[in-house]
């Protein structure tokens, strides 16, 4: 049995020097291609369920999901509630067999996201598995504009809210396709400089893997979330096997194609990362 909390995975990484690729999952297949991908490097995997994941699979179902998938692996993994709005949606994730709660908080005030982060923090701690948490607001690609983190109030977020890990604003945008923008160093310098937490880059399908190397080697991000760069692998797996023969309706044998392609592409984003005892 290798299911993990946050907190397990993080803290190695932390003191080694290295990160942990946070996968943003859709389905099954992308699921296990990423647990494969982490089994075939040797390192720990951090497998999220986020927005619009649970929109299309309950959160009981992607629970079990996940845990079957952690209980059978050889490598750590980590069942992640990624984005979780609400106390309840954390509450049910948890009670669902998720090892770690990540609560946004990170649209309201100082103070209120604060607060809310402590509860669910505290709940997460009560029940053994871990928390991470929000300070300054990641935007989205072509919708909402970020608002970058403070330094001092990442400082007081990381003293008051008990969380494991903390997600920043430095530069990163969700859903971005490329990877032209690059994150703010002389910020994420500030922030570590006032914290011993973990650091999480939310949107690392947008930064350039030069940068994520040298920070996963050479800073407090232990984490980057990567979801779009392995969903564009995925739908370009999909397209080819779908396009192969217009008269296959089986979906299964479609799906199978995507499998090795994804794992592919899975390897070589978290060989970035510089975990020891790769594959």
């Amino acid at each position: 049995m290798t299911i993990a909390t946050l907190a397990q995975v993080l803290q190695p990484a932390l003191a080694g020097g290295y990160a942990v690729g946070g996968l943003v999952c859709l389905g099954w297949e992308d699921m296990r291609a990423y647990v494969a991908a982490a089994e075939a490097e040797n390192v720990p995997v951090i497998l999220q369920a986020g927005p619009s994941c649970r929109e299309h699979t309950p959160l009981p179902v992607l629970g079990k999901m996940f845990r079957h998938l952690g209980e059978n692996a050889s490598v750590p993994v980590v069942a992640h509630l990624d984005h979780g709005y609400t106390m309840q949606e954390c509450k049910q994730a948890l009670d669902s067999g998720f090892t770690s709660l990540m609560y946004d908080g990170s649209r309201k005030p100082l103070a209120q996201n604060i607060e809310e982060t402590a509860a669910i923090a505290q709940m997460a701690h009560a029940a053994g598995i871990s928390c991470e948490g929000e300070i300054g607001f990641v935007g989205y690609s072509g919708g909402e504009a970020s608002a970058g983190t403070d330094p001092a109030e990442a400082a007081e977020f990381a003293r008051q809210s008990g969380v494991d890990a903390m997600a920043i604003s430095v530069g990163n945008v969700h859903l971005q396709q490329d990877r032209q923008g690059g994150l703010d160093i002389t910020r994420i310098r500030a922030i570590e400089a006032e914290t011993s937490l973990p650091l999480v880059i939310h949107g690392g399908s947008g930064v350039p893997v030069a940068q994520r190397k040298m920070l996963a080697t050479g800073s407090k991000v232990c984490k980057f979330n990567i979801g779009t760069e392995l969903r564009m692998a995925f739908g370009q797996a999909l397209r080819r096997s779908v396009n192969a023969d217009p008269d296959r309706f089986d979906r299964v044998s479609i799906l199978k194609e995507t499998h090795d392609p994804v794992v592919a592409a899975t390897r070589k984003v978290i060989r970035a990362f510089g975990a020891p005892g790769q594959g």
